[in-house]
């Protein structure tokens, strides 16, 4: 606020309130555990002729925080841009003595974003403006109405002729403590398709939407996320009272059931997923040892449900050929002129050794589905709780699909299949063919053997 001060930008800093029904320590709970997660940018811009005076919105979703420590590239170098790029841009949270004083490795970061344009930008506007007359305080917000002679409007005319066109949706995880505009009763909500809990109205629609999608997969899924945990009702009791938990998304357990059904049915089907090796923050402290803990226990639990399927029909394979994990990292050879710090990290030190190593885990913070390369959901929601529930932290995601590349007869090659034939040149390295078929055991096998 103190930045903007004087400006004619209007900044607000903004709690997590709850629904207005809610109660003081409802409250007070809400508002210091959850926070506001959503990652959009709404801009104009001009027309693509550029023989206009009026201009066009444009939206950019996805998982992208706009902070220090996020810029990077494909490279994710840890030492090579400490004297350029990541010299004032230094980010490494994992060792509590870091600085660039004491030189790399930088945490490397992997995220994904989405520029939407058409009908879709103006939802994340909508969006924008429900936040800003629920929480905003000042009402600064012109008329939408008022803009129409320099803004065209959306149009949900679609060209026949262009096979590159794109079918988009805007989910969101939210309540009416966040967004003005939300029904008043329960009978209302059900018809807008929102779900009523206690004394509150949730959008629940990233949640919906993630299981809409994985049921519908015929071939594969893949899942780039910095966190996957839940179904949490499903976990082994060792150690543990999994009700206390209380991570009861259904994300995991559908995943697996989706693998368990192909079983049954003597299909080919592979699962993919990208996480972090661990959560930003020191290993051995005990927030993030807890996460690793839970996300444990949700891939015991999806392991268990496909090796009992794999036994009931006498299949010897490895569960590993049907769900898989992966971390990244990467590992830098010293070059000449490279920056030189001023001082070295403490002898012994998780930080020494790392710097000693030249390599150190690329944080993957992606929010992202793919869906047999047909369909994809892009956002800021984790796979976890708080991102899942809709009354804890405010999500947002969009899922796209083009519905000239679509995998009805043949596979899918449009642009989420070369979309994703890219990531997987950055994180492996290499292109091969059967990266065209990712539900093949040959690739999954090989993938396996890169990694």
């Amino acid at each position: 606020e103190n930045y903007f001060h004087g400006s004619d930008v209007n900044c607000v800093l903004c709690p997590r309130n709850p629904d207005d029904s809610g109660s003081i320590v409802q409250d007070l709970s809400i508002s210091t555990m959850f926070t506001h997660h959503q990652k959009i940018v709404v801009v104009d811009h001009e027309l693509p002729n550029q023989g206009s005076q009026q201009r066009r919105i444009v939206s950019f979703v996805g998982g992208l925080d706009l902070c220090d420590g996020r810029y990077d590239t494909q490279y994710h170098s840890l030492f090579r841009t400490l004297d350029s790029t990541h010299h004032d841009d230094f980010h490494q949270p994992n060792f509590a003595t870091a600085s660039i004083k004491k030189g790399g490795p930088r945490e490397p970061w992997h995220d994904i974003h989405s520029r939407l344009e058409g009908p879709i930008a103006w939802d994340v506007l909508y969006n924008f403006e429900q936040r800003w007359r629920k929480q905003g305080g000042k009402d600064l917000l012109l008329q939408l109405r008022d803009l129409s002679d320099t803004i065209i409007p959306p149009s949900p005319v679609m060209f026949p002729e262009d096979r590159e066109t794109w079918n988009v949706q805007l989910f969101r995880s939210i309540d009416g403590g966040a967004a003005f505009g939300f029904p008043d009763t329960p009978e209302e909500a059900a018809k807008a398709g929102l779900v009523s809990g206690k004394d509150q109205i949730i959008d629940r629609s990233i949640q919906d939407a993630y299981i809409h999608a994985i049921r519908r997969a015929k071939n594969f899924i893949y899942i780039e996320n910095q966190y996957f945990l839940g179904s949490s009702y499903a976990w082994k009791p060792e150690g543990i009272k999994p009700e206390d938990i209380g991570a009861l998304h259904l994300i995991p357990k559908e995943l697996a059931l989706k693998v368990v059904s192909k079983i049954e049915a003597g299909e080919r089907f592979t699962v993919y997923v990208v996480v972090p090796m661990w959560p930003e923050g020191v290993p051995e402290s005990g927030s993030v040892q807890a996460i690793l803990d839970w996300q444990r226990r949700t891939m015991e639990m999806m392991y268990t449900d496909i090796t009992e399927a794999l036994q009931a029909k006498g299949i010897e394979a490895n569960p590993k050929d049907y769900l898989t994990f992966f971390c990244l990292g990467n590992r830098e050879v010293k070059q000449a002129g490279e920056y030189q710090p001023e001082e070295q990290p403490e002898a012994d030190t998780d930080y020494s050794r790392a710097q000693e190593a030249r390599r150190f885990m690329i944080y993957v913070h992606t929010k992202m589905m793919i869906v047999d390369d047909e369909y994809i959901i892009i956002g800021s929601a984790n796979i976890n709780q708080r991102s899942m529930d809709g009354a804890r932290d405010s999500e947002i995601a969009m899922g796209g699909y083009q519905p000239y590349h679509l995998a009805t007869r043949q596979p899918a090659r449009g642009q989420i299949h070369g979309f994703r034939m890219a990531l997987w040149y950055e994180h492996l390295g290499m292109l091969d063919d059967v990266f065209q078929r990712p539900e093949s055991l040959e690739c999954v096998q090989k993938v396996n053997r890169i990694a």
